[in-house]
């Protein structure tokens, strides 16, 4: 009986030490970031075609016709169909206010229809603007950049957060007069796919339309936790 007493009094001994052992462990830690920048190696532009015309059967038919047109010439640069995908269709009546509160007039109707186009080589982006205007698109709604394969980059930049957040910690660390030691976690806050740096570079095209690639950045933040001693 005496020998069960003294197990249970030396297993609540333990328990209490040890909440108070794990006090004992001092900390530090730091938030690091990481970004690395990359030429963007793709394009894509939204373009398409706006016809207004007397009857819905006049603009279908016009618009018909020019897509038709902007299909070719895209097809003639060898883009591929996989990479040419329909965003947008419609038709609207138009109507014009009636004068002393007249109901309004139905006067034409008009037919959009838009595409995005994808571009795996950047440098033919300029050439391709100048086709489709020259092949009647009458609207471009935004041309975006990225980065084909970002697993390097992100790879890099999740270094860097960790090599920056080891640097902040070092200086904490030696002006309190203390000294790293061993990583107790390491957590990632989460990463940016590839946003675009406005310090573009002047892009080589052979084409009449003047464009920048630009710069593509990727960021990952982590969280790191050192032992002090």
């Amino acid at each position: 009986m005496k020998t069960a007493t003294f197990a249970l009094l030396a297993a609540a001994l333990f328990l209490a030490a040890g909440p108070a052992l794990a006090a004992d462990l001092r900390t530090i830690s730091m938030a690091g970031h990481g970004e690395v920048k990359g030429a963007p190696d793709q394009a894509q532009v939204n373009a398409g075609v706006n016809v207004s015309a007397a009857t819905a059967a006049q603009a279908l038919a016009a618009n018909t016709a020019r897509m038709r047109t902007v299909f070719a010439a895209l097809e003639k640069m060898g883009v591929p169909a996989k990479n040419i995908q329909t965003i947008n269709f419609s038709v609207s009546p138009q109507y014009t206010s009636g004068a002393n509160n007249e109901r309004p007039r139905l006067t034409a109707y008009q037919v959009s229809n838009e595409v995005s186009v994808r571009l795996d080589d950047v440098s033919k982006l300029g050439a391709a603007l100048d086709a489709l205007v020259t092949a009647g698109t009458n609207q471009m709604n935004g041309i975006n950049f990225s980065i084909r394969d970002t697993d390097p980059l992100l790879l890099k930049a999740r270094a860097d957060a960790i090599a920056d957040a080891k640097l902040r910690a070092e200086t904490y660390a030696k002006a309190a007069d203390v000294t790293l030691g061993a990583i107790q976690s390491i957590s990632e806050g989460g990463s940016e796919p590839p946003r675009p740096m406005y310090k573009v570079m002047a892009m080589r095209a052979d084409s009449s339309v003047p464009v920048a690639a630009g710069e593509e950045s990727v960021t990952a933040d982590v969280s790191v936790v050192w032992e002090i001693r």
